[in-house]
């Protein structure tokens, strides 16, 4: 049984874990120092913390894994492989060295397209029909080094970036369990990646989520979609911060023609024009407000109809 240690930090990472130690020996977790989160700006231990916790783990949770000092622990678990599920940290090349097997990470794209921290949202972004997760022998370059396997699933039409990451965490769960014996046996060769195919998914900003209305239906859906969770898609209104948390793209023809960013009645509800229709917003949050479902939201604020929102 090989001797594993388990590098990540998100919820995307926890069901590669406990996939992991129910077959291998998961000697040490290594994941993000506790960070300041929630309304009471508290200590919050990271998802993949509270899971080895769960699972009688040990764990290490450096600032940074820069110097010989910093990757002791890890030397001292003696590890056969190390498995990275987005830990968040770049790994240097004395501890890409350091296991006999390497360092194996868990990418939620089809790599070469979108290396980067936010491979999922950028699919959605950028209209992909599919993408999937891939096993990577780790490099020193950012999500370049060369690939044991791959696995498509297509991206449904209303599609999120929350949905899509819990379907692409399980897959990637399901790969480990599949793959990974064979890697460890050396019966799974690795092949280079195609550097002239790469796409690049750099980590997003707050203002990602800054919706242009000016822009077409369909690059308004993909955004809304694309940052739901996070950041949300927001635009302003009566000098407030106003997220669309859910909506649906509407047609030119179930809309009538004004400028884009105009509030209408539409099929079912408030929708807001766009370059060439509309969207029809579900669900929406006002800064300082609770979320709610926009009919209730036009019932305490009726002149939100007809208003107009930046572009």
């Amino acid at each position: 049984m090989a001797k594993i240690v388990f590098m990540g930090t998100p919820d995307f990472a926890v069901p590669s874990l406990q996939k992991l130690i129910t077959s291998h020996e998961v000697v040490g977790v290594v994941t993000q120092p506790d960070r300041m989160a929630g309304r009471g700006r508290q200590l919050q231990p990271s998802p993949i913390k509270l899971a080895a916790q769960a699972i009688d783990v040990p764990v290490y949770q450096p600032d940074s894994l820069r110097s010989e000092e910093s990757i002791e622990p890890l030397r001292q678990w003696a590890p056969d492989i190390i498995i990275v599920a987005a830990f968040g940290q770049i790994l240097r090349t004395p501890l890409l060295n350091l296991p006999p097997q390497g360092c194996l990470n868990i990418h939620a794209s089809l790599l070469p397209r979108w290396r980067g921290a936010a491979p999922i949202q950028y699919a959605l972004l950028a209209g992909d029909k599919e993408t999937g997760v891939s096993l990577m022998r780790m490099d020193k370059g950012l999500d370049t080094g060369p690939v044991y396997a791959r696995q498509a699933i297509p991206i449904k039409a209303d599609e999120t970036a929350s949905t899509l990451h819990d379907r692409l965490a399980q897959l990637g769960a399901r790969m480990l369990d599949d793959y990974l014996d064979r890697i460890l046996l050396g019966e799974l060769a690795a092949e280079g990646q195609d550097d002239t195919l790469s796409t690049y998914a750099p980590m997003l900003k707050k203002d990602a989520g800054t919706i242009d209305w000016s822009q077409s239906t369909a690059q308004i859906d993909r955004q809304i979609r694309a940052m739901t969770p996070w950041p949300s898609a927001f635009t302003t209104w009566q000098g407030k911060r106003l997220k669309v948390l859910e909506a649906e793209p509407v047609t030119s023809d179930d809309v009538p023609a004004g400028e884009p960013g105009r509030i209408v009645i539409g099929p079912g509800s408030a929708v807001v024009l766009t370059a060439d229709g509309g969207i029809m917003i579900k669900r929406l949050q006002l800064a300082g407000k609770r979320t709610s479902a926009v009919e209730a939201f036009l019932r305490g604020q009726p002149e939100f109809i007809g208003s107009q929102l930046p572009s």
